[in-house]
């Protein structure tokens, strides 16, 4: 949605009770609200940041405008978990209100000091000719929640950059600190820049060098860089802007990718080996993903659903965005695998064998089976005409599709209607997470994933079985 600059960028402290009354009034009249999502108290929700584990608990923040579906002055809001399933809010804000975030907290990552959380993050900062200053500065978070800022900068604009400097990730090697952050080059090309924390002091960051990961630089920024470790394999998960289509095939105005490699050598600032790139998610939306490992080693990642520079449906009614369910990562014969966490299967209140279904309370999950040398259709948020959510499923071409131009309110028409991936040209297996407005589709376990939004008009609850065989299970989930 498109906002004046001066509203946008209003202080908090000047709206008033009933403005914040009147959005929330209109944000109780969407009939899109997810259930076992993370949605927005008010206003707008993007990247997922300070995803980490600390004092007995999961911690997730979520970047948030709270005033409207527009990208305003930030705060980050906190969340914690026990099983990374149930994320509850806990009032605690990290807010734009000192002079190194004066126009937003931007996004960045957290990492478990002693006591304490060290949150590492983009402040904002714009002068008086609304030129931007972005600063990587810190923050601690005590086990009460409460927040101490740093009085200084942690690392300062580069001379080889643009403003475009931003997304800190911090990460444990080896037992050495250390951070990545994205950057655009003066030339506009996108990359990567690698940092270490002197004596793991985290009020004391060195440059180490650029990282090379073998991009190519097409793109002309990178956005929430992010390197964990899976099986001592590092995996780098980023969000490229402007990235050639001859490099990657996409159908989104920007894509979330990663690459794989044999190992990491901070010394020289490299990925050894890395892979090609590869989609991370296939679907309409899944974007800023943000990653972890946690202190035995497993790595976990999640997302934003949705896509900068894009307008929703949900905009009429002043919010915007949600958090895709936590996943897993694996690697499997070379390739990675994501998949959610196992406490999800505790959402399931009610199995029913697949068929079709002239409604449902569009919050769900199917477990199915496609064999091999089969073409299937399922249409989900199905209508008494079977129009809404196609998906097509070809074992025998080694291909899946998405088609979305009969489901619910369109919108991002420009990026087209449908989203395809490639299968094995074997049997597969789906798991389908629906969540009145959210789709979460994973082939094969987490082969490959799909995210997406969709806005189902009225009546568009079922499921019907359009075409081929398909057997499985039908689960009412439940929050």
């Amino acid at each position: 949605m498109n906002l004046p600059t001066e509203v946008r960028y209003r202080p908090y402290a000047d709206w008033t009770d009933t403005e914040m009354a009147t959005i929330k009034e209109n944000m109780a009249k969407s009939p899109w609200h997810a259930t076992y999502h993370i949605e927005p108290k008010t206003g707008l929700l993007n990247d997922p940041n300070g995803f980490s584990y600390f004092n007995g608990k999961y911690h997730l923040f979520y970047q948030n405008w709270p005033y409207g579906p527009a990208h305003g002055l930030k705060q980050w809001v906190h969340t914690e978990s026990d099983d990374l399933v149930h994320f509850r809010e806990t009032g605690v804000t990290l807010k734009p209100d000192t002079a190194h975030d004066s126009h937003g907290a931007y996004s960045g990552s957290a990492y478990p000091i002693g006591d304490e959380l060290f949150l590492f993050y983009t402040g904002n900062v714009r002068d008086e000719n609304w030129v931007r200053d972005p600063l990587q500065i810190g923050a601690f978070m005590d086990k009460e929640g409460n927040i101490k800022k740093f009085k200084d900068v942690l690392i300062q604009q580069p001379a080889d950059v643009t403003e475009h400097f931003r997304d800190p990730q911090v990460f444990n090697y080896k037992g050495q600190l250390y951070a990545i952050v994205g950057a655009q080059s003066l030339d506009k090309k996108g990359f990567i820049k690698l940092y270490k924390a002197n004596n793991n002091d985290v009020h004391d960051w060195a440059f180490v060098g650029n990282l090379d990961f073998a991009g190519t630089g097409s793109e002309y920024m990178i956005e929430c860089p992010n390197l964990v470790f899976v099986d001592d394999k590092p995996v780098l998960i980023y969000s490229p802007q402007g990235l050639d289509k001859t490099e990657l095939a996409y159908d989104n105005i920007y894509p979330n990718t990663y690459k794989i490699a044999d190992s990491f050598d901070p010394g020289q600032a490299k990925l050894i080996n890395p892979s090609a790139i590869h989609n991370l998610d296939y679907g309409f939306e899944a974007y800023a993903t943000q990653g972890f490992n946690t202190p035995d080693g497993r790595a976990f990642i999640v997302s934003w659903i949705g896509l900068p520079d894009v307008d929703y449906p949900s905009d009429k009614y002043d919010y915007q965005g949600a958090m895709s369910l936590v996943k897993e990562l694996t690697i499997k014969d070379g390739k990675l695998y994501q998949y959610p966490v196992a406490a999800m299967a505790e959402l399931r209140q009610s199995e029913e064998a697949f068929a079709d279904k002239t409604a449902t309370n569009n919050t769900y999950e199917l477990e199915l089976e496609v064999a091999e040398n089969t073409q299937a259709e399922i249409v989900l948020f199905a209508d008494d005409n079977k129009k809404g959510l196609r998906l097509h499923i070809d074992t025998a071409a080694g291909r899946f599709g998405l088609d979305r131009s009969e489901a619910g309110e369109q919108y991002a028409t420009d990026f087209g209607v449908t989203r395809t991936c490639p299968i094995p040209q074997k049997a597969c297996t789906l798991n389908i997470f629906v969540d009145k407005s959210i789709v979460e589709i994973f082939i094969n376990k987490g082969e490959e994933v799909l995210t997406s939004r969709v806005y189902p008009f009225d009546g568009q609850t079922g499921i019907a079985l359009t075409k081929g065989n398909v057997s499985g299970k039908y689960f009412e989930l439940h929050n």
